[in-house]
């Protein structure tokens, strides 16, 4: 392994962000620097740089005493994250002139492999793989820059998205991925851009769904606790 490489501050960025989109790394986890400083062969000074700059960018906070941790977004926080999304990939769908075959011929390679993690049991190669579509669209048309801003972006809806969807509904989700792509490819960018925006909203209006027919969301995830299957019954 090149520690020179994974030393650099960015990449430790990444590898963090990485570690959130596929579900590795919850809401709520602790970053020790001396932690990351050792995984890395790096300086805690290098990765307290890295942690800042994630700080900065929404995605960790620190507590005074306790250290980094990965946020605990709020619904709320999460919606607008959404809306922020929904705005960079629609806008971005609706100003590219033509999407080259390669990039069609990329993006249908990606479903194929979301399907196949759904098909799987390793739900974190899931929930990488659906967030990660967006990404790799937006860095496909050529938007490095919004890409980067759209990554921070669906990691923090993953936080949250990653407790609340289901097989079902990251299977609707490939399917509209799907259907995004053909529009792409058949020239109707407008139509694309369309369903992006309906998409995202399909997906946030399903994570609304489970959390409002749990009334005990918020405490459930200050406890830790897994809600109650059907048919068992609580502790007493």
């Amino acid at each position: 392994m090149d520690h020179s490489v994974l030393s650099a501050p960015p990449a430790i960025d990444r590898i963090i962000i990485d570690a959130i989109l596929a579900g590795r790394i919850s809401a709520g986890t602790r970053l020790g620097e001396q932690s990351l400083a050792t995984l890395f062969a790096t300086s805690r000074t290098s990765v307290r740089e890295a942690l800042i700059r994630l700080e900065a960018r929404g995605i960790v906070h620190i507590s005074p005493r306790r250290g980094w941790f990965v946020i605990e977004p709020s619904w709320e926080e999460a919606q607008e994250a959404f809306q922020a999304r929904c705005a960079i990939e629609m806008d971005i769908l609706r100003t590219v002139a033509t999407v080259p075959s390669a990039t069609i011929a990329a993006l249908r390679d990606h479903i194929r492999q979301e399907r196949a993690a759904i098909a799987g049991d390793d739900v974190g190669l899931r929930s990488y793989l659906l967030g990660d579509f967006h990404v790799c669209m937006v860095e496909a048309l050529g938007n490095r820059i919004l890409a980067d801003i759209l990554r921070d972006l669906t990691a923090r809806t993953v936080l949250i998205s990653a407790l609340y969807q289901s097989t079902h509904d990251a299977t609707e989700s490939c399917n509209e991925h799907q259907q995004i792509v053909d529009d792409l490819a058949a020239g109707d960018l407008d139509r694309a851009a369309a369903l992006m925006v309906a998409h995202i909203g399909n997906v946030e209006a399903g994570l609304t769904k489970r959390i409002d027919t749990d009334p005990l969301f918020d405490l459930r995830q200050a406890l830790r606790i897994e809600p109650t299957r059907a048919g068992t019954n609580p502790p007493r």
